[in-house]
Formats: C-alpha cells, structure tokens, sequence
C-alpha cells in the first residue's frame, strides 16, 4: 500500500541535491496534526537555497493549501531548478498570482495619490455639508420653541445643563489652578530678570482671560462632553431608538441635538468663567510666592490691566465653542453605523473633530479681533 501522508525525500542527482516530494499534500490531509507538523517539520530541516531543487512530480495529490505552504517556505519566489507536473505549475502560478511580497506595498502613482487627495476632500466636504444642514435645522428648531415654548424639552435642557455644566466645574477648577501655577512660574523667571515683576498681572489676566481660559474650558468639554453626546446617541443608533423615534415621528433634531446644544451655549460661559477665576487663583498664588506680588496688589491692579471688552469676548467666544462641541457631538453620534466598532470610532473621530475645531475657531476670532481690548 502507498503511503499517503506528505513526506520529503532528499536525493543526489547529476545536477546537485534535490528535496523530492511524496504523499498527499492537501487540506484534507494536512488538517490532521500529525501530518501538518511533519511536513512543517520536513519543509524547515530543508531552507531554500540556489543549490536545492525540488522535484513535485511523485506528489499524489496537491491543492492550494500544500501549495501556498509550499510558495510560503520558498520565500515566495520560485526556486532554480523545479521538477512539477503542467496542473501543478498551473496551480503554483495562481498561488503565486494571488499572494503578496510580505513588508512590501505596490508603489503609489501620482495620479492614486491625487485620486486619495479628491477622496479626503470630498469626505471633508460632505461632513461640512451636513454640519451647515444641522446649523440650519437648529435655526427652524430655536424658532420653534420661541414660537411654542411649553412644548420645549426642558427636562433634557435641564439634565444636560447639570450633566455637562456642574459635572465639570471640579475637572476645570483643577487644570485651570494649575496651569495659573505654571503660567505664573514660567514668567515670573523672566520678569524678574528686567525688573518687570508688576506686568505679571497683566500678562495673567490678559492670557488667560481673553485666550487660555475659553480655550482650555473648551478643550476639557469637547474631550469630556463631546465624546458622551457622541457615545449616547451612539448608543441609541445601536439599540435603535433613533430608528424608533422616527417611526413615532419624533424628530431627532428637536430632541436630541437643540436641548445638547442649547445646555452648551448656557454651560460653556460659566465654565469658562470658572476656569478663569481658577487659573487667576492659581497664578495669584504662584506670583506671591515667587515674585511677592501680594493678592490685594494683584486684585487692584487687574481691573485697569484687562479691560472689560476682554471678558466680553471671551464670554462670546465660549457660546460659539459650546455650540460648536454640541453639533459636531451629535453629528458623528447621528452617523454611527449599529455595530460597536463604529460607535468607537465615531466617539474618537468627534473628540479629535471638536478639538481641532475649538482651535481653528479660537485662532480666527484672534484674528478678527485682534484689535479689541487691547
């Protein structure tokens, strides 16, 4: 009876050695353990090299798994010299076909690469495009419950206004404190060394009234809230509530995306106000310490240094931030796909999106108004 299991004979011949290939080298066979780990074994005690031939016409049976495991161990090239039937060859070729070099990708064209760059456009262009119908939606919206207000969903105002407003303030005490600490230290460094030490107020409040402190609110809430508007109406596409509430008639713009927007707009001054008062506690603390600029000096001479259009602005550009993290959130949670890897996805893609955001709008409005307050 002929043996049937894959083996590997190593010959001499006039032409140098030569591995020749016995048995059934099929899935079927090499399914078993047993065969799979002698034939792995045989293949490895047999490197390939420019002086070895292999010889497959004694192989009984052989399929696109014994001939991927064969193209595999030589390297994915063919060897020098091979002995194969004409279907073998035939079989090896398209193996061959449809495997890649591993480590190396096909190289990229000029045109693929202008192809991707009008892919990364219109994909940007599409998210703008729904984002400018989610503003207008919003505006039919605010008009609606000015026009009708008891039918205003004030309950999800008033959760969201607690959710993301109060649930926040300790977060944004303790990061506004201490980069108050640090503004104050690095500076005070300077300052001293032109005799300048009064100008830390001045460098404090107008830092950190009119720029730091909106911003840093703004980056805290887009990282904390924006990812849960995303996750919760995420969570929602999952389950399909979304597709429930359209079913009941109930739109999604009036009762998931206003009441977060809106709590927002209302949240984002007062936290920036907060994050403010915190980080000017902080850098209060660190110029007496350091500079011995004392807190009564430092109260008295904040008023004439940072003028009132300042915080004004501030104020105005933290409506602005919260608006923005609350479309942007509802946004990527709106177009989440009902499968978990998206739901994550979508939650990372909105915190990246609103912080970018938050700093593209904050560099503009330095732009604009570069000239007030100052």
């Amino acid at each position: 009876m002929e043996e049937t299991f894959p083996r590997i004979d190593s010959l001499d011949t006039p032409h140098g050695p030569t591995a020749r290939l016995g048995g059934r080298w099929s899935a079927a066979d090499l399914a078993e353990p047993s065969q799979w780990l002698g034939a792995t074994e045989a293949l490895r005690a047999r490197p390939p090299s420019a002086q070895l031939g292999w010889d497959l016409e004694g192989v009984q049976r052989l399929d696109h798994v014994g001939a991927q495991l064969l193209w595999n161990h030589w390297g994915r090239q063919w060897p020098g010299r091979l002995a194969v039937l004409p279907e073998q060859r035939s079989l090896l070729e398209r193996v061959a076909g449809f495997s890649c070099v591993p480590g190396k990708s096909p190289p990229t064209t000029w045109p693929e690469r202008m192809d991707k760059l009008g892919v990364w456009v219109l994909h940007g262009l599409a998210h703008g495009r729904i984002l400018v119908r989610m503003v207008g939606q919003l505006a039919l919206d605010l008009l609606r419950l000015v026009r009708a207000p008891r039918e205003g969903p004030w309950r999800d105002i008033s959760g969201h206004l607690y959710q993301m407003g109060t649930m926040a303030l300790p977060i944004t005490a303790l990061v506004g404190f201490l980069i108050g600490v640090v503004l104050a230290y690095l500076t005070s460094q300077q300052l001293r060394q032109f005799g300048a030490e009064s100008f830390i107020v001045n460098i404090l409040g107008m830092s950190l009234i009119r720029e730091l402190g909106p911003m840093l609110a703004a980056i805290l809430i887009a990282g904390r809230s924006g990812s849960s508007i995303t996750a919760a109406i995420g969570v929602m596409r999952v389950t399909e509530e979304l597709d429930a509430m359209r079913v009941m008639g109930i739109a999604h713009g009036f009762r998931l995306v206003m009441p977060r927007a809106i709590a927002l707009a209302i949240a984002m001054p007062l936290i920036s106000v907060w994050t403010t008062l915190t980080a000017l506690a902080g850098g209060m603390l660190a110029a007496d310490l350091a500079l011995g600029i004392t807190p009564a000096f430092f109260l008295n001479a904040l008023p004439e240094a940072v003028g009132v259009t300042n915080l004004a602005l501030a104020m105005f550009k933290s409506v602005v931030f919260g608006l923005l993290i609350a479309l942007v959130g509802c946004h990527y949670g709106l177009r989440v796909k009902p499968n978990t890897q998206s739901l994550g996805q979508g939650t990372t893609a909105s915190v990246v999106t609103s912080i970018t955001v938050v700093i593209l709008v904050d560099a503009l409005f330095a732009i604009v108004f570069k000239n007030v307050g100052v």
